[in-house]
């Protein structure tokens, strides 16, 4: 008889599907807010902690990753890095190379006046000095630069571990890199934000030496690595774990409210050095919740947060850009602050399905097409 507390990673795993809408729904509230000068009036003080959805899209995608590339370590599988490739291209750059044209092409479309220069996009280098103030329109590109150059080293330092057959001693790479972020992070606070803490919009340099750049923003993905780790290979530590799923989620509720607390003030050491760790530890055992069969989130199957968790990169992609184009264009007609939620969220939610459905879903045929020939 099968356990089925041993879930395979292939099978669809609900409860990541509930996190996903909920990660978008985060980021959409907050940037809401930001893009509509903090109306509705409720809505800051509900939203404000939302940038840490971010966070957890690192989590999943860090956990979603590095399961498949371990289960075909687990199967004795060398790690074909040209498919790992394809897969991540045909998901990822043809939708965002879409927005980016939307955003140059389009000015009426950018919820700021300027743009980076298209070099940073095409090379997913635009989260590296980052001019907030001046241009940050489609700021929110940053996350996926971190995204991509994840997906680049992960399957690189994988290949060399299984040919060196070092990859047993891989969790040091993990335990140093977690080492690492503490440090680099302790570095970026202390010797390139605190001079010019003094400057005009020094705020500014906190999120473009510290909150922007990927060597600081480690955290979630290392947490989603190391859940995928115990889920592939010490599957009798995670069926001991995964008898506690609820228990989990609520776990990860007291420290992420804990987080929420601590981050109460962004500009500060504790939250440069600490804050980005204990938010991705909390959303951690979020995820180690959702995917342990005992918990109502893995037990539930809703269309709804499906059909979110589906249109969830379409929706970042766009959705800052759907919000103001949305207000310009209804700005004659004085409609309420709750009302005008309502309708950018409509509208958010239609821009990312014809997204969807025009790029998203034509590549991915061509993608499975394009695999199945190799």
């Amino acid at each position: 008889m099968i356990d089925k507390s041993e879930i395979k990673v292939h099978e669809k795993l609900y409860g990541l599907d509930h996190l996903r809408a909920f990660a978008i729904i985060l980021v959409f509230f907050f940037h809401y807010y930001i893009v509509s000068d903090g109306e509705p009036e409720w809505l800051p003080d509900v939203a404000s902690f939302g940038w840490t959805g971010v966070d957890l899209f690192f989590v999943l995608s860090g956990f979603l990753i590095s399961s498949q590339l371990f289960l075909q370590i687990k199967k004795g599988q060398l790690i074909s890095f040209k498919v790992f490739f394809i897969k991540r291209f045909f998901r990822i750059v043809p939708a965002y190379l879409a927005t980016v044209g939307i955003y140059f092409c389009i000015p009426y479309f950018r919820e700021k006046e300027a743009l980076p220069s298209i070099w940073r996009f095409l090379t997913f280098t635009q989260n590296f000095d980052l001019n907030l103030k001046d241009y940050g329109t489609f700021s929110h590109c940053w996350s996926l630069c971190v995204e991509e150059h994840f997906y680049l080293f992960l399957p690189i330092i994988l290949i060399f571990l299984q040919t060196s057959k070092l990859f047993s001693k891989s969790y040091w790479l993990l335990i140093g890199l977690f080492l690492f972020g503490f440090a680099i992070r302790f570095y970026s606070f202390n010797y390139l934000y605190l001079p010019k803490i003094g400057e005009e919009n020094s705020w500014m340099y906190w999120y473009k030496f510290i909150y922007y750049p990927t060597y600081n923003r480690l955290d979630g993905l290392l947490v989603g690595v190391s859940i995928a780790g115990i889920y592939q290979f010490l599957p009798n530590l995670w069926t001991r774990l995964s008898k506690y799923g609820n228990q989990f989620l609520v776990l990860s509720l007291c420290i992420l409210t804990g987080a929420y607390f601590l981050c109460e003030d962004l500009l500060t050491f504790k939250v440069s050095v600490f804050g980005f760790p204990l938010i991705a530890l909390g959303f951690g055992f979020m995820v180690v919740g959702s995917i342990s069969p005992t918990s109502f989130l893995y037990k539930m199957n809703s269309k709804i947060t499906t059909f979110i968790a589906n249109l969830s990169f379409s929706i970042y992609l766009t959705h800052k850009g759907i919000i103001t184009t949305t207000h310009k264009l209804l700005k004659h007609f004085e409609i309420e602050n709750n009302i005008m939620l309502l309708i950018c969220l409509i509208t958010c939610v239609l821009g990312a399905y014809i997204l969807h459905l025009a790029i998203e879903k034509p590549f991915m045929k061509i993608r499975n097409k394009t695999i199945k020939e190799i």
